[in-house]
């Protein structure tokens, strides 16, 4: 599809329909909720809140043990066009947000990270053959998982040609770990009226809404060449690594901080503040500056600030719940681990919203439709 320079471009104009994408999670979940008695048979049983959440929650007598994947999407399309445009291997940020992506997601019911398992599938054999590409790859990942804690226990790296394209691949991470003890898990049952929301910093795009910055791509000059800001081309922007959350809410454990919920801002944007099924109001009345690259695309593609904020984490990678004396040593704990981070407001009784007031933006309970 063609689009006139100036004219709004959205993320279901590039091909992402979350009405098409969220029924079917839906409907998953519904299934998957049905195999949950299995686990009585070995004397484990599952936390029926983690359900619908960031992360599955099993418990197995003195601890809880927590899993999630996650797949990295469309993010290593850029890094391969960078390559072809620059010759250099991005490989080593893409790793790190692979691991990201299932990490991220696994901390926010209060789990530590142990155990990491790689998914590198293929276009071909031929993939593996390009020594840079795979050593950055592996240098990458391993590193991503030291700064994690967590063990790599090892992966699957099949060639599915017919499936993936000839010289793509398609990259997945899973991720284990442990609620111990089990009073750090953080399903919201302690949510309430008059809680901080804390939101921690993202490096750029992270690794979600790639599909719709591809297009971007297409309207500058010089496409991901194209200059954003001094000595920064957009290409690299959109590749810088995805930010580990993990070690900051390793220190807010440490600290003994209660983390009433956590959102991982990942799809559907802002919209994730809101994903715990209770009925509360998120009133924001501070924002994080916004980073160069998503100020440029949400320009380009001419996105009002209730699309751009409801695609993309626009500066907030990560949101931490907890009580509002404790929102000044969120902040500080989170900085002296290398992430900024801010108090952006405060959850109050009323229906089910995202209420932004500086942006006079606002998403309804229907706007995010997750279970």
């Amino acid at each position: 599809m063609n689009h006139a320079p100036g004219s709004p471009l959205t993320y279901e104009e590039a091909g992402v329909h979350y009405d098409v994408i969220d029924p079917l999670k839906v409907q998953a979940q519904r299934a998957a909720a049905s195999t949950g008695a299995q686990l009585l048979r070995h004397g484990f049983h599952e936390v029926m809140a983690s359900r619908g959440e960031s992360a599955y929650v099993v418990d197995v007598g003195p601890f809880l043990i927590a899993s999630i994947v996650e797949c990295l999407g469309s993010k290593a399309l850029v890094a391969d066009e960078m390559h072809r445009l620059t010759g250099r291997s991005y490989y080593d940020g893409i790793a790190q947000d692979t691991i990201a992506m299932a990490v991220n997601d696994l901390i926010t019911v209060g789990a530590t990270p142990l155990v990491v398992q790689a998914y590198w599938a293929a276009g071909g054999s031929e993939w593996f053959g390009d020594s840079a590409r795979a050593q950055a790859l592996v240098e990458g990942w391993q590193r991503a998982c030291l700064a994690c804690g967590v063990s790599w226990g090892g992966g699957e790296t099949p060639a599915l040609a017919g499936i993936v394209e000839p010289g793509r691949i398609d990259l997945a991470a899973s991720c284990t770990g442990i609620v111990a003890p089990k009073s750090r898990l953080s399903l919201g049952d302690e949510l309430g009226h008059g809680d901080a929301i804390v939101l921690l910093s993202s490096s750029g795009i992270h690794a979600n809404g790639l599909t719709l910055a591809r297009k971007v791509a297409e309207r500058l000059p010089q496409g991901y060449l194209s200059e954003i800001a001094p000595g920064l081309s957009y290409g690299d922007a959109l590749l810088a690594p995805t930010i580990l959350y993990s070690p900051v809410t390793e220190a807010l454990h440490q600290a003994g901080i209660s983390l009433h919920y956590c959102a991982n801002i990942t799809g559907h944007g802002w919209r994730k503040l809101m994903r715990h099924p209770a009925e509360f109001t998120y009133r924001i009345d501070a924002l994080p500056a916004v980073p160069t690259v998503l100020h440029h695309i949400q320009q380009t593609a001419a996105l009002d600030a209730e699309q751009a904020y409801s695609t993309f984490n626009m500066g907030a990678g990560f949101a931490v719940f907890v009580k509002f004396d404790e929102a000044s040593r969120v902040i500080e704990l989170a900085r002296s681990h290398g992430v900024d981070a801010m108090l952006a407001g405060r959850i109050e009784a009323g229906p089910k919203q995202v209420i932004i007031e500086p942006l006079s933006v606002r998403f309804g309970a229907d706007s995010l439709a997750l279970r």
